[in-house]
């Protein structure tokens, strides 16, 4: 199921060692895309789809490739307290706040509001989504999500819901099936785009060939590969950004290489820890931004000195994501 497992303390589903993805295949024919242009963000409901073409990703938000970042998944951001928003610490090279402090957020797409997002922004912060599109967990009410059925209670009563995911109140989507793309898609747009985020970090997005678990169903690299290109094109119209998630996980070098032209940038997990960071060459020879966690036992003196002469921006959270930081740099 990945190789940290589960953020204990937060809310429950946040993955703190997942999967990750993006391609550069052909679009999932007739899946129905939702549409909008990279310079605005309609506000027709999120129930409306229609079938486009695909423009080119070039006018969404790139980060830098030298970009501080928080990560805090464990309850809502709160914009008042430094320890949630990672500000005020000093990274392991010796930079001190305020030239070290994130200048990018990657928060819960669900339990964050738009308000929090544009708060971020009046900061002139960037604002990544997190949400999952492999797995779903039965978390959240319909009133939570602000719609009338829960994603969760749509992919059931879709059937496609597979196997339960070791450990957790969650089951594997069917990524084949049209159904379950449409509805990640109408998440994407209600959490993510209406919200006014910036990008969206996908996870548990590499459960092909069982990669997180027996998922209950035949998913292949490809279908994979086609379904995370279907997702990443349909992001892109809506001016979003694309950040993939531990494509080094699987251990295929050809994903990687596929999955990284639609990308934006990538977070991976205790690349150091499992010596995967070279499955990332892909995204550091595009120069595009890598956000690297690593969690105890690992400490900033075993990969800050590795992690910064790469430029991987490579930060020491707590399993729980649950605020603080240690930053490389």
């Amino acid at each position: 199921m990945g190789r940290a497992g589960r953020n204990a303390a937060g809310v429950a589903g946040m993955r703190a060692a997942g999967g990750w993805a993006v391609a550069a295949l052909a679009t999932l024919a007739g899946a129905g895309i939702v549409v909008g242009t990279p310079a605005s963000r309609p506000a027709a409901p999120a129930s409306t789809v229609h079938t486009v073409a695909m423009p080119a990703h070039g006018g969404v938000w790139q980060p830098p490739e030298r970009a501080d970042w928080m990560w805090e998944l464990g309850q809502p951001l709160v914009t008042s307290n430094s320890d949630l928003m990672g500000t005020g610490v000093t990274a392991y090279n010796g930079d001190k706040p305020p030239g070290d402090n994130p200048v990018i957020y990657d928060i819960d797409g669900i339990q964050n509001p738009a308000s929090t997002v544009a708060a971020l922004h009046r900061r002139g912060d960037h604002v990544i989504c997190y949400i999952e599109v492999g797995t779903a967990g039965n978390y959240y009410t319909a009133a939570q999500e602000g719609i009338p059925s829960t994603y969760y209670a749509q992919l059931k009563a879709a059937g496609e819901l597979g196997n339960k995911l070791s450990g957790y109140r969650e089951r594997f989507i069917n990524i084949t099936a049209r159904p379950a793309v449409s509805i990640i898609k109408s998440m994407i747009y209600k959490q993510c785009a209406r919200k006014g985020f910036d990008a969206v970090e996908t996870d548990l997005d590499e459960t092909f060939e069982d990669n997180e678990g027996n998922t209950g169903f035949t998913i292949t690299k490809a279908d994979e590969e086609i379904y995370l290109t279907a997702l990443a094109n349909y992001m892109h119209a809506l001016g979003l950004g694309w950040i993939a998630k531990n494509l080094d996980d699987t251990g295929k070098t050809s994903f990687v290489k596929r999955m990284e032209p639609l990308a934006q940038g990538i977070v991976s997990e205790q690349c150091n820890q499992y010596r995967t960071c070279w499955l990332l060459r892909p995204f550091l020879a595009a120069r595009k931004w890598i956000g690297n966690a690593e969690y105890a036992p690992q400490t900033q003196a075993r990969f800050c000195p590795r992690d910064n002469p790469a430029n991987i921006n490579g930060i020491l959270f707590s399993a729980d994501l649950d605020g603080g930081r240690s930053p490389c740099r």
